[in-house]
């Protein structure tokens, strides 16, 4: 079941919103989970390379990112 969504402005919307339904069956919901991870790993299999540096990069920036701001300096 899809959200409804508000109105957007001309081009590409930014997200896409959609619902779980709460009723599906334990096998309906394998099913979909199955899909997503088939999904996973073609996506991986094409996009290994670029995933893995991607990733890195990302990971990267995150911890100089942090490193700002810890205070380091201890007076003894």
């Amino acid at each position: 079941m899809i959200a409804e969504q508000p109105e957007t402005p001309p081009g590409l919307p930014l997200t896409i919103n959609f619902k779980i339904p709460a009723y599906w069956t334990p096998e309906q919901a394998l099913a979909v989970f199955e899909l997503l991870d088939d999904l996973r790993d073609q996506i991986g299999a094409h996009y290994s390379v670029h995933l893995f540096e991607l990733s890195r990069e990302q990971n990267l920036h995150a911890r100089t990112d942090g490193a700002d701001t810890k205070v380091d300096d201890q007076s003894f």
